[in-house]
């Protein structure tokens, strides 16, 4: 596995000698505002109940933006760790940008911040060494046939001004998946994150694994299109949440009607339980965005069914006249929060009575986005229930109903346990995201295959 020899502490400081660097590095009249990240992560993939590919990767990657008036240019480089190559580095990058601002034109929409808005935050996560939970967690599968990946080790974030803004973020958590597999297409998948580690809560988890592979292995029932009642976990409702915020909660979006909840401008409603916010303060999402704006600790956006508020962007606060709120450029939440019910999660299947416990759902689009509209499939665990037991795992199916009847006419519950789910996208990185969620009790769910 990988070497911590460095300390948060370690990467902290070097983030500050680049912020020196690059404030060196300015010509009369320019500015900067550079954003930074890295990580320095333990990656191991197991197939068949075996480690198959341990792995760790350091990387860091600083972008630099250059500005002068209101024309501005940016670039991303890989750095090494090095300071004397970086530096180097650092200074060829501002002299491209310098000559690239010579051909840019002035950006009417440019908005910077008018206040210094320094900030620190360290999360450490409580964590044994990776070899000691993949131990755990090859324990805990009793033999069965496991594959998935575990990513855990510190995720960095910096942010540095020619102001004198400065901005750090490190947080050290753990995302571990996996399925344990039957046959063909059969399979029960399961995930758990967090900042501290606990066998007795891993144990519990893949007893309940354990416990749906054997219901999975029972006949399959084929059911026909049609409205059913159906409980989705909360692993269930990422899917659903995370269209959501494809576009959902844009201010832009919204401004345009291009959102899928534009609807709820007018006089379309939510079920009044349903409440979304922007939760900074209990995701794992830095408190500043890319371009040095703070994020608030919460932001509210829909409140007792109602549209509330927006993810809005300097950009497009900028260009519509809003207030920015700390929004990345995509204006997508990144610590989306949705508030609990009042059912208990061990009563959900006594409450679903007959119908469809949902444990997954893949492949989700919009098939109406003005409608709010959305299609997907179910996947892996998925069990028809009747009188509150499990009777069959159900063939795949595909879903295609609206927000305004999920979370609206259609919802009878929602759980009073939330669960806190990290992003596990690594695309080019590790991704600083979560959500936290109940499970959902609808009382119709329109499938169409």
């Amino acid at each position: 596995m990988g070497d911590r020899s460095g300390s948060d502490g370690a990467m902290e400081a070097w983030f500050g000698n680049l912020a020196g660097i690059l404030d060196a590095a300015l010509a009369p009249g320019e500015r900067h505002a550079s954003s930074f990240s890295a990580e320095a992560t333990d990656f191991v993939r197991m197939n068949r109940g075996k480690v198959r590919q341990p792995g760790h990767v350091e990387q860091r990657y600083l972008r630099v933006r250059l500005i002068r008036g209101a024309r501005h240019a940016s670039h991303t480089l890989s750095l090494s760790g090095n300071l004397v190559d970086d530096r180097q580095a650092i200074g060829d990058a501002v002299k491209g940008l310098r000559e690239s601002l010579a051909h840019v034109e002035d950006d009417p929409y440019l908005l910077l911040p008018d206040v210094v808005a320094s900030s620190r935050a360290v999360r450490e996560g409580a964590l044994p060494a990776p070899e000691t939970m993949v131990e755990s967690l090859l324990d805990a599968a009793a033999g069965n046939d496991l594959v998935g990946i575990l990513a855990t080790g510190p995720v960095y974030r910096g942010f540095c001004s020619s102001e004198g803004q400065r901005n750090w973020h490190a947080s050290t958590a753990f995302n571990l998946q996996w399925s344990l597999y039957h046959r063909a297409d059969k399979a029960v998948k399961s995930s758990w994150a967090g900042f501290e580690w606990s066998d007795a809560e891993l144990r519990a988890r893949m007893a309940g694994a354990i416990d749906n592979l054997a219901l999975i292995a029972r006949p399959v029932k084929t059911l026909a299109p049609g409205t059913y009642r159906a409980f989705l976990t909360p692993t269930a409702m990422q899917e659903v949440a995370g269209l959501l915020c494809w576009g959902g909660f844009s201010g832009r979006a919204l401004a345009t009607e291009q959102s899928p909840l534009a609807r709820m401008k007018g006089d379309a409603r939510l079920d009044q339980r349903v409440g979304f916010s922007e939760d900074i303060e209990g995701g794992v999402a830095p408190a500043f965005q890319g371009e040095g704006f703070a994020r608030p600790p919460r932001v509210p956006l829909i409140d007792a069914g109602r549209l509330v508020g927006a993810m809005v962007s300097p950009r497009t606060a900028r260009e519509f006249k809003l207030d920015e709120n700390g929004a990345n450029g995509a204006e997508s939440p990144e610590a989306l929060a949705m508030q609990p019910g009042a059912l208990a999660q061990k009563d959900a299947l006594d409450a679903l009575d007959t119908g469809l416990a949902i444990g997954n759902l893949w492949y989700l689009n919009y098939s109406d986005r003005p409608a709010g509209r959305m299609t997907g499939m179910t996947r892996f665990a998925t069990f028809w229930v009747e009188h509150g037991k499990v009777v069959a795992p159900v063939e795949v199916m595909r879903f295609d109903d609206t927000v305004y009847r999920m979370l609206g006419s259609n919802l009878e519950a929602l759980t009073a346990e939330r669960e806190l789910i990290l992003d596990s996208d690594t695309y080019g990185g590790r991704n600083l995201a979560s959500v936290s969620l109940p499970g959902a009790l609808l009382s119709a769910m329109q499938f169409t295959l």
